[in-house]
């Protein structure tokens, strides 16, 4: 094969020169890359962070990642053990299900575990860094949570290099608002079907006032394509993800999440008035506020 075919079939190339390295260093330190299309370099920002590092090209777009952190998960110092390896989930949070149980337990316990819950929601929105063979490696938000919180078929999904391009030109599909949406052409048990159901689980219980459809070739595949991958990825996310659902624990046509109704905004959970917050202090027990509630819950109810 000819070297000009070898890197016709290269799925991601790292690029160079397409910002100066100067532009770069002063930007990041002003953390002053908004994320989105940059139309004065012709690239997609998807960094959440302010900087960028590698600016890589998938299928001719230009997408720059977030720059390399000080602090890089290693699960191994020595390189041959270093790859993905799913975070055990504390046993002691994994008791509690509802909002509700989190409310009722005593404020040391939620100082002891407020941060880790913080910290989750960061790698959900910003993304997640590891060292891969001695390589650090980036990995979206929307990928994280398909890989630590999504469980399917055969149990935990495995970390694959494919599917880490695909979320990345999906964020970028996201970021850019010339994009009207992805076209992907695809080969069967790639994992694609569970992909695009934690993708949309994701999107879905971070938004409000929003709708999100199946579409299948047919209303059968369609619900067959609900109830079993994205029903189960619902219920197996923790319960500082979960928004609070309307219906059946594992509903058969769609799966709503609502305000609570007026009789449990009337009772004294949500008697305090409570000016419009971040979500991590909502949730932080050292604020000296009762009421712990989802960004979700804050919108619906108007605080």
């Amino acid at each position: 094969m000819q070297k000009e075919e070898v890197e016709s079939l290269r799925l991601c190339t790292v690029l160079s020169g397409v910002v100066s390295e100067t532009v770069i260093k002063n930007k990041n330190k002003k953390k002053a890359w908004d994320y989105g299309y940059n139309s004065d370099h012709d690239i997609i920002v998807i960094s959440k962070d302010g900087t960028i590092g590698d600016i890589v090209e998938i299928q001719n777009l230009r997408i720059a990642l977030p720059s390399v952190p000080d602090k890089v998960h290693k699960r191994s110092n020595k390189q041959s053990e270093q790859y993905w390896e799913v975070s055990e989930y504390p046993k002691e949070l994994s008791r509690i299900k509802t909002i509700f149980d989190w409310n009722d337990m005593p404020n040391a316990f939620k100082n002891d575990w407020v941060d880790y819950i913080e910290d989750e929601f960061t790698k959900r929105d910003e993304g997640f860094w590891f060292y891969n063979k001695g390589i650090p490696t980036y990995i979206t938000g929307a990928h994280y949570m398909y890989l630590q919180w999504t469980k399917i078929d055969v149990g935990q999904p495995d970390f694959r290099e494919a599917n880490r391009l695909f979320f990345v030109f999906w964020e970028a599909c996201q970021a850019d608002s010339r994009c009207y949406g992805m076209c992907y052409l695809k080969n069967r048990r790639s994992g694609f079907s569970f992909m695009a159901s934690g993708a949309a689980v994701n999107m879905a219980t971070i938004s409000s006032d929003a709708r999100f459809g199946i579409l299948s070739k047919s209303g059968a595949d369609a619900k067959k394509l609900f109830t079993d991958k994205v029903v189960p990825i619902s219920i197996n996310y923790p319960f500082f993800f979960k928004p609070i659902q309307d219906g059946m624990d594992r509903p058969r046509r769609n799966l709503r999440t609502v305000s609570p109704p007026q009789s449990l905004q009337e009772s004294p959970l949500f008697k305090q008035p409570i000016p419009k917050l971040n979500y991590r202090d909502l949730i932080r027990p050292s604020t000296g506020r009762t009421p712990v509630i989802t960004p979700t819950m804050v919108k619906n109810l108007n605080f």
